[in-house]
C-alpha cells in the first residue's frame, strides 16, 4: 500500500470516528432534551467528519501534496487539535472557563498547513483527475 493512499484511509477513518460520536452525542441530547452542548455537537460534525473527508478528498486528487511533511504535519495538528478543542467548548459550557483557545490555535495552524500545502503542490498536470477518462 503506497503511502499517500494509506493517509488518506487513515484520514478517512478518522472522519468516521467523529462523525459516529458527533451522532452519538446528537442522540444523547435529544433523548434528554438538553441541547446545551449543541456547539461541540456541530464542531465535531464539521471540523471533524466534514474537514476530515474534504482533507482527505484533496489529498486523493493532488498525491503530491499527500505524501508532504506537511501533510503529516496538518493532520496531527488538527487532529490533536479537534478533541481538545471540543473537550475545552464542553467544560467551557459546563464551568464557563475560556480554556478553548489551545485547541483552536492548533485546528486553525494545521488547516493553514492544509491550505499552503494545496496550493504549494497544486499543479493541474499532477491531478490525478486529469490522468483519467471521466466522461460517461
Amino acid at each position: 500500500m503506497s503511502s499517500r493512499l494509506f493517509i488518506n484511509l487513515i484520514k478517512r477513518q478518522y472522519s468516521y470516528v467523529y462523525f459516529f460520536i458527533a451522532v452519538c452525542l446528537g442522540l444523547v441530547m435529544g433523548m434528554i432534551h438538553n441541547f446545551a452542548f449543541t456547539s461541540v455537537h456541530a464542531q465535531i460534525n464539521l471540523l471533524g467528519w466534514v474537514s476530515m473527508e474534504i482533507f482527505g478528498i484533496i489529498y486523493s486528487i493532488y498525491p503530491r501534496a499527500a505524501e508532504s511533511g506537511l501533510a503529516q504535519t496538518h493532520f496531527w495538528l488538527h487532529n490533536s487539535g479537534v478533541p481538545l478543542m471540543q473537550v475545552a467548548l464542553f467544560i467551557q459550557i459546563l464551568t464557563g472557563n475560556q480554556a478553548i483557545i489551545i485547541g483552536s490555535i492548533m485546528v486553525v495552524v494545521g488547516t493553514l498547513l492544509f491550505l499552503i500545502n494545496v496550493f504549494k503542490k497544486n499543479n493541474a498536470n499532477q491531478s490525478i483527475v486529469m490522468n483519467k477518462d471521466i466522461t460517461m
